[in-house]
C-alpha cells in the first residue's frame, strides 16, 4: 500500500514538474514577445488590420498640334455604404431622401432601394455597393445625397477613385497614341507617344490607409489621403486630327477596295519635320482593318522603283550622268550576270534621257545608269548613298524604329547582282517607310534633311517644361543643282509619267511611283504574285509645305497592284483635302490683273445679295462660300455635302423661306 501511494506522489511531482517548466516556457515566451519580439508582432498586426493602398497618379493629356485631345486620364468613382457606422438617427432621418435620390439617379423604386440598404445594416454590410464607373460630376451629385453629405463617418460613404485612359480618336491613330502597360513582373510594355514619352505623362502615385474589414474586404480610413497623387505633365504632338482623319479614312478605303494585308500613310511637313499624320492598318481575320503595327516606323523592306531617286542623286552628284543622257532600254529587256532586268512597259521604250527613264520608271534604264557607272566601283555608289544618311536610323523618339541596310561589297549578301539590283531598290536594301519619306522631304526642303518630330512641347498647365524643337540631320545631302534637277523629275512624273492619272489642273504635286515585287523567293510566287505598292511625293510642287508616302502591301493583284493606281489616289485624295481646307495662297503681282471667273462668279453672288429676299435664290453654280454667305444673311441655316460649287439645294429657287429654316447644299 505505501509502495503504491509512493509511485502515485512521483507520478504526481512528475506531472507538477512539467506543468511547472511548461508554465515557465510560455512565461518566457510571453515575455519574448512583449520585450524582444513586440514591435514584430505588432507591426503584423497592424499590417493585417491596416494597410497603405497605392492611388495612381493620373497620366498628362496627350493632345494634337491644335489642342484636341488625343488621350486623357478621366478620373471614375465607385460608391460603397458602411451600414454600421451610421447612428440610428442618422440612418432613420436620411435614408427616405437617401432612397428617392438613388431612384432618380440610377433607376429602381424608392422603396427598392430602401429594402436593400436596410437589408445591409441588419446584416453589418460595412462595404455595400452603391455604383460603379461614376464620372466626377456623378459622384459630386451622389456626394451631396442625404446620408452621403454627412461624410465617411457619419454617412457611411465610401468612395474609391481610379483612373481610366480614354483614347477621344478611337481606333483612329491607336498604334501611334500608344499605351504604357506594367505586367505583373513588372516588366513595361511601352508603344506609341504614350510609351515614349511615359516619364513625361506619368505622375506622383499617392497613398490612401484603409482598414481591413470582413471578408478581406478594405475601408478608407478617412476621406483625405495620406499623400496626394501629383498628376503626370502634358504633352503637346505634332499630330493634325484633321489631317488624321483624312489620312486614316483614304488609306482606309484604298485597302478596303484592293483587299490589301496591310498599308501605312505618313504626311510631314516639310520645313519643320512634324508629323501631322500617321496611320498604319493591318487586315485581321474577318477582312476588317485596324491599328495592329506601326509599320511607317518599325517595317523594313526592298523599297522597289520609289529608291530609284536616291540612285539617281548618287549619279547625278558624281556627275557621271546627267537628266539629258540617253540610254538605250532595247526592248526593255537588259540581261546582267545571266539574269534579266524587265521594263513593265512591253517592247521597251528605246533611246531615251535619264530624265525620261525616270518619269516612267524603266527599270532597264535606271540599271543601265548605275550599272554602267558604278560596275568597276560600287564602293563609290555605296558612299554615295551613305553621305545622304540613309545607311542611319533617324533616331525617332518612338520605340521600335527599323535599321535601315544598305549592301556593301564584303558583306555576305554582297554579289555580282547587288549594285544593278540596287538601282531600283532590291539587292537586299532594307528601309522603313518612314526614312524613304525623310529622303524625300529633304529634297522637297532643298537638300535639308531634318528630323521626323511627333512632339512639340512638354508642359504643366501653362509652362513649358521641354520643347522639342527642329533638328536637322543633314543639312545638304547633294547640291542645289542635284534638286533642282529632280524637283523638276518628279513633277513631270505626275504631269506626264507614271502618275499622270493623279494629275489635276487644279493643284500641283511632284513624288515617284514603286511597284515592288515581295515575297519573290517563295515557290509559289509566279501562281500567286504579291506586291508593296507605294508612292511617295511632297505638295504643292512648286512651294513644297507637305511631304507624304502611302505603301500598300500585297493588294490583290486581281483588283490591281500599280503604285499609282494603289497608293497614289490616297495620296492625292489627302492632297486634294489639304489643298481644299488650306488653299495655297499666292502673290499678287498687280492689282489690275482680273480673273474674268472670279468676276463673274463676284458679279453673280453681289447681283443676289443685293435683292430683298423674301423667296429662296437660285444659288446653283455658285461657289459654296459665296453661296452660304447669301443664305445665312437671309436667316437660313445651310447644311453642305460634297465639295466645289452648289449642285443642288433642297428649297427650290422662288420659294417662301422662314428665319431659321434649314437648306442643305448638294456641292460638285
Amino acid at each position: 500500500m505505501a509502495t503504491t501511494e509512493k509511485h502515485i506522489l512521483n507520478r504526481l511531482y512528475i506531472i507538477a514538474g512539467c506543468m511547472f517548466l511548461f508554465a515557465g516556457a510560455v512565461a518566457v515566451q510571453l515575455l519574448n514577445i512583449q520585450f524582444v519580439e513586440g514591435d514584430k508582432y505588432n507591426q503584423l498586426a497592424e499590417e493585417r488590420a491596416f494597410k497603405n493602398f497605392t492611388i495612381p497618379a493620373n497620366r498628362g493629356n496627350l493632345y494634337d498640334t491644335n489642342g484636341n485631345l488625343l488621350a486623357t486620364s478621366v478620373p471614375k468613382y465607385d460608391i460603397r455604404f458602411d451600414a454600421v457606422t451610421v447612428s440610428d438617427k442618422n440612418f432613420e432621418d436620411n435614408i427616405q431622401g437617401l432612397s428617392k435620390e438613388l431612384a432618380a439617379m440610377f433607376g429602381k423604386s424608392a422603396s427598392h432601394w430602401s429594402q436593400r440598404i436596410r437589408a445591409a445594416r441588419i446584416n453589418k454590410h460595412r462595404y455595400f455597393l452603391i455604383a460603379r464607373n461614376l464620372g466626377y460630376s456623378e459622384y459630386l451629385k451622389v456626394k451631396s445625397f442625404p446620408m452621403f453629405r454627412l461624410g465617411a463617418y457619419k454617412g457611411g460613404m465610401i468612395v474609391e477613385q481610379r483612373t481610366v485612359r480614354e483614347h477621344p480618336l478611337g481606333a483612329m491613330a491607336a498604334r501611334t497614341v500608344g499605351y504604357e502597360r506594367k505586367d505583373d513582373q513588372g516588366y513595361y510594355t511601352r508603344v506609341g507617344l504614350e510609351g515614349a514619352f511615359g516619364p513625361f505623362l506619368d505622375g506622383k502615385d499617392g497613398h490612401r490607409l484603409k482598414q481591413k474589414i470582413a471578408k478581406g474586404q478594405w475601408k478608407p480610413i478617412s476621406d483625405n489621403n495620406e499623400v496626394e497623387p501629383k498628376d503626370g505633365y502634358d504633352v503637346i504632338s505634332t499630330i493634325d486630327v484633321n489631317i488624321q482623319d483624312i489620312a486614316h479614312h483614304a488609306l482606309l478605303a484604298q485597302l478596303e477596295k484592293y483587299k490589301a494585308d496591310h498599308g501605312t500613310v505618313v504626311v510631314m511637313e516639310t520645313k519643320t519635320g512634324e508629323i501631322k499624320a500617321i496611320s498604319n492598318l493591318g487586315r485581321t481575320a474577318d477582312g476588317t482593318y485596324y491599328e495592329k503595327l506601326n509599320y511607317a516606323v518599325g517595317e523594313t523592306h526592298e523599297p522597289g522603283s520609289t529608291f530609284k531617286l536616291m540612285a539617281l542623286v548618287v549619279a547625278l552628284e558624281d556627275k557621271v550622268v546627267d537628266t539629258s543622257t540617253v540610254v538605250d532600254t532595247e526592248n526593255g529587256i537588259f540581261k546582267v550576270k545571266g539574269y534579266r532586268v524587265r521594263d513593265s512597259h512591253r517592247g521597251g521604250y528605246g533611246k531615251i534621257s535619264a530624265a525620261r527613264a525616270f518619269e516612267v520608271s524603266s527599270n532597264v534604264g535606271l540599271v543601265k545608269l548605275i550599272y554602267e557607272n558604278y560596275k568597276d566601283k560600287p564602293q563609290k555608289f555605296i558612299d554615295g548613298l551613305n553621305r545622304m544618311n540613309l545607311n542611319e536610323p533617324l533616331g525617332l523618339s518612338l520605340k521600335g524604329e527599323g535599321i535601315p541596310y544598305i549592301p556593301s561589297p564584303g558583306d555576305k549578301k554582297w554579289s555580282g547582282l547587288s549594285l544593278p539590283w540596287m538601282a531600283y531598290g532590291y539587292g537586299s536594301i532594307q528601309i522603313t517607310p518612314l526614312q524613304t519619306l525623310s529622303f524625300y522631304n529633304a529634297i522637297a526642303n532643298n537638300g535639308v534633311m531634318v528630323k521626323p518630330r511627333f512632339i512639340k512641347e512638354i508642359k504643366e498647365w501653362d509652362k513649358t517644361i521641354e520643347k522639342n524643337d527642329m533638328k536637322v540631320l543633314n543639312p545638304s545631302i547633294c547640291s542645289q543643282e542635284t534638286v533642282n534637277k529632280v524637283k523638276a523629275l518628279m513633277e513631270n512624273v505626275v504631269v506626264r509619267g507614271t502618275a499622270k492619272s493623279l494629275y489635276s489642273p487644279n493643284f500641283s504635286m511632284a513624288g515617284k511611283t514603286g511597284t515592288a515585287q515581295t515575297e519573290y523567293w517563295m515557290k509559289d510566287w509566279n501562281s500567286n504574285p504579291r506586291y508593296i505598292s507605294s508612292f511617295v511625293g511632297y505638295f504643292p510642287a512648286d512651294e513644297p509645305k507637305y511631304t507624304s508616302i502611302v505603301v500598300i502591301h500585297k493588294p490583290d493583284n486581281r483588283v490591281g497592284y500599280y503604285g499609282a493606281d494603289v497608293s497614289g489616289p490616297v495620296f492625292k485624295r489627302i492632297a486634294q483635302k489639304i489643298y481644299t481646307d488650306t488653299p495655297v495662297e499666292d502673290e499678287i503681282e498687280s492689282l489690275e490683273i482680273e480673273n474674268d471667273k472670279i468676276s463673274k462668279d463676284f458679279e453673280k453672288y453681289y447681283a443676289t445679295a443685293q435683292k430683298n429676299l423674301k423667296v429662296m435664290p437660285d444659288v446653283t453654280g455658285m461657289p459654296v462660300m459665296d453661296a452660304i454667305a447669301i443664305l445665312e444673311n437671309l436667316g437660313l441655316k445651310v447644311q453642305i455635302s460634297g465639295r466645289g460649287n452648289v449642285k443642288n439645294q433642297s428649297i427650290a429657287p422662288g420659294k417662301k423661306i422662314e428665319n431659321n429654316q434649314k437648306v442643305a447644299l448638294s456641292l460638285s
